[in-house]
């Protein structure tokens, strides 16, 4: 009964777990997956994006963020800052309202629900009577105006979501001023926009979406001008000095209104159509901005002619002659302009314009010559091109960080130098303690270098492979040349580019030695490509050689994709990581590993026919190997192949269970016992089991044929210098693990560095090993002496770690699918295993060597396996006992994408996209997270704004005195503000010291 025996508790071993690890979900990397709406504070300088999932972001300066999620989940639909507050507004589609505030907390920011509310009308009223449509948030910070489809304007206290029935605003009482043409019902359904007068806070524009405006006075509720607009109304604009105002229209055109001190009918100034005279697009949304030279920038979203550019999606700015239309790649879901918010300022003199689109955020610089776009510090658009893998480098040498900036440096010449203008709030975190990158692979065949050291993932260099080889797409090619009278005057801006030339170009696997600056890449075509980071442009020719993965074995007949051609001649390169030599597997199937030894200038490969060691200083292939089954033809139809054969996969699925009722049948006919003996047995375990805890029960693993599909297809190479022939000498090594649950190892002979360039790089198989139940390879590693992972190449040369033990003997570990496996070397004989499958249920899908430190002490640290799991799982296993340590749940199991493309890192953290323009980032570890830790603190409130109430009040109080019709509302909207000024902070304040200095 011992073997059933689970060991106890160790008290001491359990406060040390709690001093390793932890499990946090810190940040999201990237553009929020489909967002719906902007808003923008100019007072806090904070930006707001709300999603489709009900997911509210607030971003200021980098590094400060914020995020909340409405319960929900419905999609936003606006967002409103409420004026000189840390609070905002949102609307979901659901016509619910919720109010949202920065509160500060144990030294922090953070954002939090405070109320929600739905409008609902009176019994029996239809939807759309209190269907929300424009909100205005007023400057006296105590009402939201509510315009709704029936054309009623409700008003709502802040921040109880009271509303005030009796300052609605209901359309029979705008009608009541309409001209007699104009007296019908439905010239006043739908407030299309509110816009609050400049200078005046008691006075408001309510436009219709028939194109009927009033400015309605707020204090004796009643109508002071309208206008009447012959076209659809899309929205409204004021100017800054409350003289005019814009509206636009669903034909394309925008109209100039003046508004007059006396009551006189006003008449548009000027009706325009800037893409006229052919049928246009609807004009969404317009800004008039004024300038110190007196020409006014005027911008606004659509207006194309409908025929020709109906598809585009644009935003038109016009300076005088200047005129350009902005046509980005994604639908536009909002946009603004930074301008001027001083109260004070005469002019407007716009800085930025702000545009969300549906895939990124675009930021153009309006104070350049020309107009450039600014290199955002976050809200990367990751997706540009879809991600097809990623792989994460830590602790980066500073030499090498400041040559990947620089070559990324002299490739954004392009963008502006303009610093980031959404720069609200603080950024309180500490300096990140090391430099990492996080490497994305991408489908048009690129790689991205990101700075993910901290909480902002920055791009640093963009590479790309597409040079080396002949496609549809001229790489000389610049999508943004215009000719000199070309109209409308279109120029494409963004990087959000999803459609690749040709698919083969996608980047499969990248491995980067942060030492040597060495990096190989390898794609979906077979194509290897090995390079090195070179500081200059630069002109060669790139050595190829093929790699017959087949050997010319019979009887085999790739039917997938050809590979790719490549150019002839010199190629011309950037500054940057440059290509010396191309490796092409034959068949040109899906590189599915990549292995990189930059001491030994090494560079291994697999597909899923086998695997090759490829000498990439002599540029000469050491040798190939076969891994493909007789009877896997599956590997030979490629995946972009679209014949695979199902006959096959079915013919497997029955085998197998057919295998599973016959072994089934055959526990049961074995079970000859007597009913005494079974009860006798039954007693004997009931006791006994009373006073031990049990092991947990093994599932039964069905062992997989060598028949299964892809059973040659190389999941894992790993090099390593340990004992391989026998325990007296070390020597160079490859290993290589297959679907099929093989390990290859293979001895390697490696010249002396004085005769490295004369001698060849020898190889020869030293062992094979076969795991019983033939599940997949997913990781190797070998320990040393000290059962210490083996340190990285040219890692101890450069004094960042310990020379490996090579006096005691190495253990191979090898991880499959379902269980980890321990063996000695040189003998390669089994010492110890953990069953995960048998045990848990779930399968292994990512395993990495993870640093642990403890928090409470420098002094200690531990390698632990960080393991992921088909079930989204993430659990620790102690090195070299295999013990778990602990177990968290990560991902959502239905999440088979986040699964895989999961990555770790060195030390305890991990990535994992969770939309294609996002990743999560997680830590395991207490000491090492990178989180948001920002504040937001309230900025002094301009005297203007107490003006403007103070003015507010006293206008109320006065009128509160007359007879008139108006007198109670009036009085109570006196009572309002006054209620205000008394619970302002600042104000209390100040009425506290007056009275303590009288006394």
């Amino acid at each position: 009964m011992r073997r059933f025996l689970r060991p106890g508790h160790d008290p001491v071993r359990e406060r040390l777990k709690r001093d390793l690890f932890q499990f946090n979900k810190t940040v999201e990397h990237g553009f929020p997956h489909q967002p719906s709406a902007l808003g923008y504070s100019p007072f806090l300088r904070l930006m707001a994006i709300g999603t489709r999932s009900g997911a509210i972001k607030l971003y200021g300066a980098p590094g400060v963020e914020f995020m909340g999620l409405h319960e929900e989940n419905n999609t936003v639909m606006q967002i409103h800052f409420i004026p000189d507050q840390c609070q905002l507004v949102t609307l979901l589609d659901d016509n619910s309202l919720h109010l949202w505030t920065l509160k500060q907390h144990s030294g922090t920011s953070e954002l939090r629900e405070e109320h929600r509310f739905t409008l609902k009308g009176p019994p029996g009223s239809p939807p759309s009577a209190t269907q929300i449509t424009a909100v205005l948030a007023h400057s006296s910070r105590e009402v939201l105006y509510l315009g709704t489809e029936s054309g009623n304007i409700f008003v709502v206290e802040l921040p109880s979501f009271r509303v005030l029935e009796d300052r609605t605003i209901t359309s029979e009482a705008v009608q009541q001023r309409l001209p007699e043409d104009y007296c019908n019902r439905r010239s006043c359904e739908l407030v299309e926009a509110l816009r609050e007068h400049p200078k005046n806070p008691d006075q408001i524009l309510i436009g219709y979406s028939r194109g009927f405006i009033v400015l309605w006075d707020l204090q004796n509720n009643k109508v002071t001008h309208h206008f009447l607009g012959s076209q659809q109304l899309e929205n409204l604009y004021w100017q800054r000095d409350g003289s005019k105002f814009i509206s636009c229209h669903y034909d394309g055109s925008y109209t100039q209104w003046p508004v007059s001190s006396d009551n006189r009918q006003p008449e548009p100034l000027e009706n325009i159509v800037p893409y006229g005279p052919f049928p246009c697009k609807a004009i969404s949304k317009i800004y008039w901005q004024t300038t110190k030279n007196g020409l006014p920038y005027i911008i606004f979203q659509g207006g194309m002619p409908r025929a020709s550019y109906g598809d585009r999606h644009s935003i038109s700015v016009v300076h005088g002659s200047q005129q350009t239309a902005f046509d980005f790649t994604s639908r536009v879901i909002d946009f603004f302009i930074i301008f001027s918010s001083e109260p004070t300022a005469e002019f407007d003199d716009p800085s930025a314009m702000v545009v969300l689109a549906e895939e990124e955020l675009v930021v153009i610089d309006l104070k350049t010559a020309g107009w450039p776009a600014v290199h955002p510090p976050y809200l990367a658009s990751l997706h540009c091109s879809a991600i097809t893998c990623s792989h994460h480098v830590s602790n980066i040498p500073l030499k090498l960080w400041e040559r990947i900036i620089s070559a990324g440096s002299k490739q954004n010449i392009h963008y502006s130098n303009m610093p980031w203008p959404i720069d609200g709030g603080t950024n309180i975190a500490p300096d990140p303690p090391q430099r990492d990158l996080l490497l994305t692979g991408h489908e048009d065949g690129t790689v991205r270098f990101w700075d993910a050291s901290g909480v902002c993932l920055h791009l640093l260099y963009k590479l790309s492979t597409v040079r080396v080889f002949l496609t549809d797409a001229d790489p000389n090619d610049n999508m943004n040349t215009l000719g000199e009278d070309e109209w409308p005057p279109l120029r494409k801006v963004g990087t959000f580019d999803p459609y690749s030339d040709d698919p083969r170009l996608g980047i499969q696997k990248i491995y980067l030695c942060k030492y040597s600056g060495y990096l190989a890449v390898a794609g979906t075509a077979g194509q290897v490509l090995v390079m090195e980071l070179n500081d200059e442009d630069a002109e060669h020719v790139v050595d190829h050689a093929e790699a017959d993965l087949l050997q010319d074995q019979e009887g085999y007949r790739w039917k997938g994709h050809e590979k790719l051609k490549t150019r002839d001649g010199p190629v011309r390169f950037e500054a940057g990581f440059q290509p010396f030599v191309l490796v092409q597997c034959q068949p040109p199937a899906v590189v599915t590993s990549l292995a990189l030894h930059s001491e030994w200038k090494l560079v291994a490969f697999g597909t899923s026919h086998g695997f090759g060691l490829f000498d990439h200083q002599q540029k000469r292939l050491v040798f190939v190997k076969c891994t493909l089954h007789p009877s896997d033809q599956l590997a030979l139809e490629g995946p972009l192949s679209r014949v695979k054969s199902l006959k096959k996969s079915l013919r497997q699925s029955f085998r197998r269970i057919r295998r599973s009722r016959v072994s089934s049948r055959k526990r049961r006919g074995g079970s000859g016992n007597t009913s005494e003996v079974q009860e006798a047995n039954a007693k004997f375990d009931q006791e006994a089991l009373q006073e031990m805890e049990l092991a947990p029960v093994q599932r039964k693993i069905e062992a997989r044929s060598a028949e299964d599909s892809f059973t040659g297809f190389v999941r894992t190479l790993y090099f390593a210098d340990t004992f391989l022939r026998d325990s007296s000498r070390h020597c160079p090594s490859l290993w290589a693990g297959t679907n099929g649950g093989t390990v290859y190892a293979f001895c390697l002979r490696v010249p002396p560095a004085e005769r490295r360039m004369d001698e060849p790089v020898r190889a020869e198989q030293a062992k094979e090993i076969q795991l019983m139940h033939r599940a997949p390879v997913v990781g190797i590693l070998v320990l040393d002496g000290r059962s210490t992972p083996l340190p990285e190449p040219l890692e101890v040369a450069h004094d960042l770690s310990k020379s490996p033990d090579m006096q005691g003997s190495h253990q191979l570990l090898v991880v499959s699918e379902e269980q980890f496996k321990v063996f000695t070397l040189p003998k390669v004989s089994s010492k110890l295993k953990l069953k995960l499958t048998a045990l848990e249920g779930c399968r292994v899908r990512k395993v990495t060597v993870a640093n642990f430190g403890s928090c409470k002490t420098d002094d200690y640290s531990e390698n632990d396996l960080a393991v992921l799991t088909n079930l989204g799982d993430i659990q620790i296993i102690s090195l070299p006992f295999l013990k778990l340590q602990i177990r968290y749940p990560c991902i959502r199991k239905e999440d088979v994408s986040g699964i895989a493309s999961c990555v770790f890192t060195k030390y305890g953290q991990g990535f994992y996209l969770i939309s294609p323009s996002e990743f999560e980032r997680f830590s395991l570890s207490t000491k090492w997270l990178v989180e948001p830790r920002c504040i937001v603190d309230l900025p002094e409130v301009t005297s203007n704004n107490h003006v403007h109430n103070k003015s507010g009040m006293e206008n109320a109080v006065r009128k509160s005195r007359s007879l008139g019709d108006y007198g109670e509302d009036e009085s109570k909207s006196g009572r309002l503000m006054e209620h205000a000024l008394l619970n302002d902070e600042k104000v209390l304040k100040e009425i506290q010291s007056t009275l303590e200095g009288g006394r």
